[in-house]
C-alpha cells in the first residue's frame, strides 16, 4: 500500500522503519515544525508532579535536576514510553485522551490542593487542561516549552511522488495538523488524487475536520496501532 505519513521525522522515522520494511510505499509529508521555547530550566523540586500531554512537551523539557522518581502524568501509552525512555519510573497512562487524563489527576490518591504540578505543553492545545483541573482545586503552573508551526508547502519531489502514487491511507496526528495538510490539499490541487484514500485520525475532533469536506473515508485510529490498523484493512 501507498502509506502518507503526517509526523515530523523524529516522531514517525521509527514507524515509516516498520512500514517500509513491509513492503510499504512510504510518503512523508510532514505539516508541523516544532520549535523549542527558550527557557530557563524549571526546579523539578518546586513540582510534586509533572504531566505531559505529547512527544515534544518531553523532548523540549528541561530541569535543573533529574528526578527520577517525579509522578508523570501521561496521555497515552506512547507518550509514557517517551517519558520512560527520558529516564522517568513512576508514569501513569490516561489511555490517550486529555479528558481522561483530566480524570486520572483528579482522581488520584497522590494528588491534593496542596499539591503543585507542572504542565508542560506547546503553544497550540486544543483543551484547556489546566483551568480544567484549577476549576477542581488543582495548583497548576502551565509552561509552554515549545511551538508548531504550519507547513503548508510542499516540494516538487513529494508532489511527483503523489502524484505517481496516490495514498491508499493517510495517518493524521492532531487537529492542527490536520488544518495544515488540508491546506497542502488546496494549495497543489491535489483533492482528486486524495479525497478517495482512507484517512486514519487520532481522534474524533481530528475527524470532524474532515467529514466536512470531500474526503469519503474517515475513520479513527489509536496511536500505535498503525500496524493493526493496516492488518485491518488489507
Amino acid at each position: 500500500m501507498n502509506i502518507l505519513i503526517t509526523r515530523p521525522l523524529i516522531d514517525a522515522e521509527d514507524l515509516m522503519g516498520k512500514l517500509f520494511s513491509l513492503g510499504h510505499k512510504i510518503i512523508h509529508i510532514p505539516t508541523l515544525k516544532i520549535t523549542p521555547a527558550k527557557l530557563e530550566p524549571i526546579d523539578a523540586k518546586e513540582y510534586n508532579a509533572f504531566i505531559f500531554t505529547s512527544a515534544n512537551a518531553i523532548r523540549n523539557l528541561k530541569v535543573t535536576e533529574q528526578d527520577k522518581n517525579k509522578l508523570c502524568f501521561c496521555v497515552g501509552a506512547m507518550t509514557e514510553k517517551i517519558v520512560r525512555l527520558k529516564g522517568y519510573n513512576n508514569t501513569v497512562s490516561a489511555g490517550g485522551t486529555v479528558n481522561a487524563l483530566k480524570n486520572l489527576i483528579i482522581n488520584s490518591d497522590q494528588i491534593n490542593e496542596k499539591s503543585k504540578i507542572a504542565y508542560f505543553c506547546g503553544d497550540n492545545i486544543s483543551f484547556d487542561l489546566d483551568k480544567e483541573l484549577e476549576k477542581d482545586g488543582i495548583s497548576i503552573n502551565k509552561i509552554v516549552n515549545y511551538f508548531s508551526e504550519k507547513i503548508t508547502d510542499l516540494n516538487d519531489q513529494n508532489k511527483k511522488i503523489i502524484e505517481s502514487h496516490p495514498p491508499d491511507i493517510i495517518f493524521v496526528y492532531s487537529a492542527r495538523s490536520a488544518l495544515s495538510f488540508l491546506e497542502i490539499v488546496k494549495n497543489h490541487s491535489l483533492y482528486p488524487l486524495m479525497t478517495e484514500s482512507k484517512v486514519k485520525c487520532i481522534s474524533k475532533k481530528v475527524a470532524d475536520i474532515f467529514s466536512t469536506g470531500e474526503w469519503k473515508k474517515v475513520e479513527i485510529f489509536n496511536q500505535g496501532e498503525e500496524l493493526l490498523q493496516l492488518e485491518v484493512d488489507k
